[in-house]
């Protein structure tokens, strides 16, 4: 097993999991241009209360064979688009429906399928394809980033998700890392390993300071009763407790389907930390949780994941080492990790978890992901922290 390159994972240095093109060139034409143009007037539509009849009056029918036809990158668009749609019909108004119209259910799970994802909104349209840049050679940095498509709009929502940008494009960084630090353990290089290391642990220092960033333009109280309630999914939910049906999708027939929303959990950054740092999680319904995650990140991703995981003797060999430097570049890296996760637990617990209970459908005791974050999220940080040397 081996680490390959970046580009071999639909990766690079500079953008990390993001996009590798510019999202705001790619164009849409016939009936996913009218989609597209429905999709960008949700902000307009949802305050209405309105959603769901004009978005069944007036998207046109797209059947799963006319998916065949786009460019993947076309493809990876109008899922940001059509996920979009699919939380606001099932989330825009009060009372949750049963049933995802057939304009809706059709061509949001050919698209999925195409990607390899699941049929509701993912990370990846929520975030890693949902940006472009406003100076087109300027860095992709919170200076210089904006949403292409929102529910409602407005700063908080942007700068959420901006931040989401920010830290998956300077994780590029230390992802391109990864297969060098791997090659060094292989040959026994301790010197370039500890390097290495180090080198990662300086780029989780930025990382840090960019999530540090997070309370400046997105409010806690507009976050959880503006943001939240259109990310969340259909498994777990108090709301859709059996699921909805995605009408005329002949394979689910009128089953209703469950699938986990939209959630930071899904990013690819710190799974892939753990795989390289040799980090585990204890057999129990969290480790099944972590498990679940993992179909919802694009496959190409997952395949970093894997192979990292599988290839990786990192762990092994720093304590084998007794060296010194080494392992204080490695514990540098777990702690960094453990920090990270340690201020997700904060932002959870004033951005989630101290607001008031609005709905069945936005809790603040059930993630996005449909899981209790708060006894989750802890956990993450602690087994984290008991793996330093």
């Amino acid at each position: 097993m081996t680490v390959h390159a970046l580009e071999h994972y639909d990766m690079s240095k500079e953008r990390g999991f993001l996009c590798r093109f510019d999202a705001s060139a790619v164009t849409l034409s016939d009936d996913f241009a009218t989609a597209r143009d429905i999709a960008l007037r949700l902000p307009q539509i949802l305050p209405t209360g309105r959603v769901r009849s004009y978005l069944a009056a007036n998207l046109p029918e797209i059947s799963a064979e006319a998916v065949d036809g786009l460019s993947d990158e076309q493809a990876r668009l109008a899922m940001v688009h059509y996920s979009f749609m699919v939380q606001s019909f099932v989330w825009g108004e009060p009372v949750a429906p049963k049933v995802l119209p057939r304009c809706l259910a059709v061509p949001m799970t050919a698209l999925a399928d195409r990607l390899g994802q699941q049929p509701l909104l993912p990370y990846s349209g929520y975030v890693l394809d949902n940006w472009s840049k406003l100076d087109a050679d300027g860095p992709i940095d919170l200076s210089n980033i904006y949403m292409l498509q929102n529910f409602i709009g407005g700063q908080d929502e942007n700068w959420f998700v901006l931040v989401h940008v920010a830290i998956e494009a300077r994780a590029g960084a230390a992802l391109a890392l990864m297969g060098p630090i791997c090659e060094a353990v292989e040959a026994g290089d301790i010197d370039t390993a500890e390097s290495r290391l180090v080198g990662m642990a300086t780029v989780w220092h930025d990382l840090k300071a960019i999530f540090d960033r997070m309370p400046e333009r997105c409010d806690p109280y507009v976050y959880f009763e503006r943001v939240r309630p259109y990310i969340h999914g259909w498994k777990d939910n108090p709301a859709l407790p059996h699921g909805i049906i995605y009408e005329g999708v002949e394979r689910f027939g009128t089953q209703a389907q469950a699938f986990r929303g939209q959630t930071g959990s899904q990013s690819s950054i710190v799974p892939s930390m753990d795989a390289l740092l040799g980090i585990g999680h204890a057999a129990d319904p969290l480790r099944e949780f972590l498990d679940q995650l993992h179909i919802y990140r694009p496959p190409s991703h997952r395949q970093f994941i894997d192979d990292v995981r599988a290839t990786s003797q990192l762990r092994a060999f720093v304590k084998s080492s007794g060296h010194v430097g080494l392992t204080a570049a490695y514990n540098a890296n777990v702690q960094a990790v453990a920090d990270f996760r340690s201020r997700h637990l904060e932002y959870a617990a004033s951005y989630i978890n101290k607001q008031q209970k609005a709905s069945d459908g936005n809790d603040t005791d059930v993630g996005t992901g449909g899981t209790p974050f708060m006894k989750y999220l802890k956990k993450h940080r602690d087994e984290t922290q008991a793996n330093l040397l």
